[in-house]
């Protein structure tokens, strides 16, 4: 597993080389960052799952910056924040929204549909849209924040279990040898 992330994963020398990088050269290539075992895989998948959620294009921006506060792997959080993308969008914000309708004391009826646009001048539609996303607003908030807060223990824990399993294999084969 080691061998073949280190070979997908960037090393320090396309950093160092890549001139938009260059400003953030010793940030960025603080070993911590770089080095690859089972604190800071499981720590870069937390922070992956946690950055994942993130709306916008700011997933990666996130999560390298986390990277850097926690010292965790940097490549791997940012290849982890790609299990959300426009295929798993929809169902995760929806998923998101459910849980936040109840950790709200709301219900989940479905999805509210957005207003019409037919019968309306721009700035009524305007503004009953902007009502329609004020309700959705709180619980997507809270929604988002626990989902990914789940995911992200989940993910810590287990990458640290598997990682466990696979150094016991590891020292049973090599006992057995």
């Amino acid at each position: 597993m080691r061998k073949t992330l280190k070979r997908i994963l960037p090393n320090h020398e396309s950093v160092h080389n890549n001139r938009w990088l260059r400003p953030f050269a010793n940030t960025l290539l603080h070993p911590r960052l770089w080095h690859l075992n089972r604190h800071s895989a499981a720590g870069a998948v937390a922070v992956g799952l946690f950055c994942g959620l993130v709306p916008g294009p700011l997933q990666m921006l996130s999560a390298a910056v986390a990277c850097v506060l926690l010292r965790v792997n940097l490549p791997l959080a940012l290849i982890t924040t790609l299990y959300s993308n426009p295929f798993t969008i929809v169902p995760l914000y929806l998923v998101a929204y459910a849980i936040g309708s109840l950790a709200t004391n709301g219900t989940v009826d479905g999805f509210v549909e957005p207003p019409e646009l037919s019968g309306m001048n721009i700035a009524a539609w305007a503004g009953e849209l902007l009502d329609w996303m004020g309700g959705l607003g709180k619980p997507l908030a809270v929604g988002l924040v626990l989902l990914a807060s789940g995911l992200s223990a989940a993910g810590y824990f287990g990458v640290k279990a598997a990682w466990r399993v696979w150094l016991i294999r590891a020292w049973r084969r090599r006992q057995q040898r």
